[in-house]
């Protein structure tokens, strides 16, 4: 039986050394995805539009919400806000429905000795990628054209979704190999991040909860990379690096751990496919 290396070095080695692979089959799955559409790839720039003005219609004209930013707020103020959130928790989102479906739809691939399977998540997380950060343009160009200012710290935002990523990473990795044996992952995933949604502080902020939520809310991952990515999109403020470095240890652990059991899983794919 084949074996397959585990190593933290091999999870890196492996996404440098099908860097072009992985870059291509994005590539294919971005443009695929809008094939055959009239608007083709526009639609990757009008949905998050169209996302952005329903979500601030819905809650701000509707429902009212304020995000207390103080002062005169405004509805574009409460949906730049807004949106940040609905960035991060997208991409997140996006990675972990489509990971359990990985090889479940590449099973031509499993076939393939030579291919590397690992790489699956990377091109998923590829294409979520491509997204956000159209998302992110739509963002910066709309705070630009209703503020007409940017902070210059827009630009740590990457940096903070570093952490993220690689825990992004792990759990595609674990989701992946697990969706091979156990099919029902994929609706039980769909509802987690559909919760998570609400339970991250997308909609509101978290200091508009009672303390003792604030603790519980604090636990979810997704919070920190929320709070910080407004505080350097939008209100002009540093990244906490001590809580960043922690949260990117606590990523990379992830990411290794996902690895490690997508690589002891696979010997079995072919068996079960």
């Amino acid at each position: 039986m084949q074996q397959f290396r585990i190593s933290p070095s091999e999870m890196a080695a492996s996404l440098w050394r099908n860097r072009n692979l992985i870059f291509a089959l994005t590539k294919r799955e971005v443009v695929g995805r809008y094939r055959g559409s009239i608007m083709g790839l526009a639609w990757s720039l009008f949905n998050p539009i169209l996302m952005l003005t329903i979500y601030t219609f819905v809650f701000s004209v509707v429902f009212k919400a304020r995000w207390g930013l103080g002062g005169e707020e405004s509805k574009t103020d409460f949906a730049i806000v807004l949106f940040v959130g609905m960035i991060v928790h997208g991409l997140f989102a996006e990675c972990l429905n489509r990971a359990p479906g990985l090889i479940l739809s590449n099973v031509n691939f499993v076939k393939k000795v030579i291919f590397p399977l690992e790489i699956l998540p990377w091109v998923a997380f590829g294409s979520a990628l491509f997204h956000t950060a159209i998302s992110l343009l739509v963002l910066l160009v709309a705070q630009l054209i209703l503020t007409q200012q940017l902070v210059w710290t827009a630009i740590l935002f990457p940096f903070v979704l570093l952490p993220l990523v690689f825990a992004t990473m792990g759990f595609a990795w674990f989701l992946a190999g697990l969706g091979v044996y156990i099919r029902d992952i994929g609706q039980i995933t769909g509802m987690f991040t559909t919760v998570l949604m609400f339970l991250s502080p997308v909609f509101y902020p978290i200091s508009a909860l009672p303390a003792r939520y604030q603790t519980w809310l604090q636990i979810n991952p997704l919070t920190f990379i929320i709070e910080e990515g407004r505080n350097t999109l939008i209100f002009g403020k540093v990244p906490d690096m001590g809580q960043w470095g922690i949260m990117l240890a606590i990523g990379i652990l992830i990411a290794w751990g996902g690895f490690v059991w997508f690589q002891k899983t696979r010997r079995g794919f072919a068996d079960v496919l």
